[in-house]
């Protein structure tokens, strides 16, 4: 596995494309060392510092299950994250046809309804709003194949252990 390059990674060429248009070109540690297990479908806990690419370490592999009809649903612990990781899964994966739903308190109930019914390969959300998408039966999570909790250890600090 050269460390150097995302190739050599078990990355789909379609998807090295648009990492080479985006001019991400040297994976990060932690991508280096995530991206191959999770693309064989290992579960995994990543610890790395803000800024050192873990959302590229789950999207690249969440991408390509999703080219593959499996679907994704990453829960972060607050809107101001579960944005960015949106507005980056959209990037990687929007010219490959990937489409994201955004489930967040303070943005717009019917919009998300419409993302939601659009069937959505990946679900991005905060637990609170996810919880209430499945609670008024909108959002069914029965054929997610790959989990993401991004900033797990802040989502149990900030106290959402019981959902």
């Amino acid at each position: 596995m050269n460390e150097n390059s995302f190739y050599g990674l078990g990355i789909a060429p379609n998807i090295l494309g648009v990492l080479d248009k985006l001019n991400f070109t040297v994976p990060t540690p932690i991508q280096a060392k995530s991206i191959p297990q999770s693309i064989e479908g290992k579960d995994l806990i990543g610890i790395a510092e803000t800024g050192t690419g873990k959302t590229l370490a789950f999207g690249i592999p969440m991408i390509q299950a999703a080219l593959q009809g499996k679907k994704g649903l990453v829960v972060l612990p607050t809107r101001e994250l579960a944005l960015q990781v949106n507005e980056s899964l959209k990037k990687l994966g929007g010219s490959l046809g990937i489409n994201t739903a955004l489930v967040i308190g303070g943005e717009s109930i019917d919009r998300q309804i419409q993302q939601i019914r659009r069937d959505p390969m990946i679900v991005i959300g905060t637990p609170g709003r996810i919880i209430d998408h499945l609670e008024q039966k909108r959002l069914r999570l029965n054929s997610v194949s790959m989990l993401v909790l991004d900033e797990a250890d802040r989502m149990l600090d900030m106290g959402f252990a019981v959902q």
